[in-house]
């Protein structure tokens, strides 16, 4: 009674404060369940803060292309169990009750005959009923057969192979979020510089504005001023719009909505990149480029392929039998059973195995082709991009000493043009010069930066070496 009364006390509490409005609404899930068992996640109300490391992470678990590979070598591997399933033995159990009513006149039988053994052919019935009941083991075991042994080599192989094929897209996602990251912190270093340039083009126009307004300057360096001050404004818009559509491409790589807001919590890296010998390099890339070691992976596939076909000329040799009891229901049981071996020889069937052989060795063929061409893309692949990584590390000192050119220039400039010494003809230009500069100082830093991660992509490591390229 006490129970019904503080539960009858807390729902009227409940509805009058549903009434008041005093409840908060229920968390909203981040998390949608569409049919099909797909799952959508919803952006969240506030900022996402996402460091080079989460972005990767995230974009190994969520990237279409990384699942899609992940349930090919799934499928790959459910086909491994299936052809190892053929060199196993198969039990069956089974059990059966049959109801059976035979017409014996039917069937040919006249109880006439029976008189001839003193049976009274009337007492004897023409319908008979029978209810039996049967319990049965079957077994089926392949006891010699060559194919199917090579066969489940070559599935094996192939699993090998799809799980490189896995590790392989994963290089690929490493490379292709890191480079979007870096490519969406070179757009915020372009918004910080052109804002900072605005900042001080808005200064330069207010100078120019108040010489005007005192008479002691003129109407064209507060034009000129104006113009450069919305040129640069100019500026801002595009990159910050550059900068939005890039993150959203970001979200689109790693799984998250696209109106999901994040903000990148690393700085551009820059760090001196210790020079790797070409031939260390190359070695690294023969043992851990995972489409090298996949396309020798599947080399081996088809060497056990041809195996099998070859084995095909050779007999097989099998087993199938069972044991079980059948008996009436109610009366007496008795055990059955049945072994049965079977050898199958192969007598003509030349035209089919020499075509299987054909398909064989040409797909081996095409294989160590494929090989031979990878090797080599291999070695210029790796020439470019240390090529790369050098000449893009010597731009971003370039360009670091232009910036700080540039900068003592507009400092100069802007000193004479406050002293009255020149017009701000001499600022303007200053002012364009260093936007050039900065701008092209964040480029070759992220071309700096992308170069080594491609770097690390052909040698096979960036999935797991990234941070180390990168000097992080």
């Amino acid at each position: 009674m006490w129970a019904a009364a503080f539960v009858c006390c807390g729902l009227v509490a409940f509805a009058g404060a549903q009434e008041k409005g005093d409840l908060p609404q229920a968390p909203v899930p981040n998390i949608a369940k569409l049919p099909g068992g797909v799952v959508v996640e919803r952006a969240t109300p506030e900022a996402l803060p996402l460091s080079l490391d989460d972005a990767i992470a995230r974009g190994e678990r969520h990237n279409l292309q990384q699942l899609l590979v992940i349930q090919n070598e799934r499928m790959v591997r459910g086909q491994v169990l299936t052809v190892e399933n053929t060199l196993l033995p198969s039990l069956t159990a089974k059990g059966a009750l049959e109801a059976q009513q035979i017409n014996l006149a039917a069937l040919g039988f006249k109880s006439s005959s029976l008189a001839a053994f003193g049976i009274n052919p009337a007492s004897f019935p023409t319908i008979v009923k029978v209810n039996t009941a049967e319990a049965q083991i079957s077994m089926n075991q392949t006891l010699f057969n060559v194919p199917a042994y090579y066969l489940y080599r070559s599935a094996q192989k192939a699993a090998d192979a799809a799980h490189l094929s896995t590790l392989n897209g994963l290089g690929a996602v490493t490379l292709s979020v890191g480079t979007q990251y870096l490519l969406a912190l070179a757009d915020a270093a372009q918004i910080d510089n052109a804002r900072a340039l605005e900042k001080a083009d808005q200064v330069a126009y207010q100078q120019a504005k108040d010489s005007h307004d005192a008479g002691v300057g003129t109407n064209l360096d507060m034009l000129r001023a104006r113009v450069q001050l919305q040129t640069q404004q100019q500026a801002v818009i595009s990159s910050e719009n550059a900068f939005a559509k890039d993150k959203i491409q970001l979200n689109r790589m790693i799984g998250l909505p696209a109106d999901q807001e994040i903000v990148l919590t690393d700085a551009a890296p820059y760090a001196e990149f210790a020079e790797l010998a070409l031939a260390d390099a190359m070695r690294l890339a023969f043992q851990r480029r995972k489409d090298l070691l996949s396309l020798q992976a599947q080399l081996e596939v088809a060497a056990q392929a041809r195996k099998a076909v070859r084995g095909e000329r050779l007999p097989t040799l099998s087993f199938d039998g069972y044991y079980g009891v059948l008996g009436q229901i109610g009366g007496l049981y008795h055990g059955v059973f049945s072994a049965t071996g079977k050898v199958s020889v192969p007598v003509f069937q030349e035209g089919q195995l020499r075509g299987e052989s054909e398909v064989a060795t040409a797909q081996a063929i095409a294989l160590r082709q494929q090989i031979e061409s990878l090797r080599v893309s291999i070695e210029w692949q790796i020439r470019a991009a240390m090529l790369d990584v050098q000449s893009s590390n010597e731009l971003v000192k370039v360009a670091r000493s232009n910036v700080e050119l540039a900068t003592q220039e507009v400092q100069d400039a802007s000193d004479r043009f406050r002293a009255g010494v020149d017009d701000n003809l001499p600022v303007v230009q200053a002012q364009a010069v260093l936007a050039q500069a900065q701008s092209q100082l964040v480029q070759t830093l992220y071309q700096y930066n992308q170069s080594k991660l491609t770097l690390a992509r052909n040698t096979g490591v960036v999935e797991t070496q990234y941070k180390v390229y990168l000097g992080r």
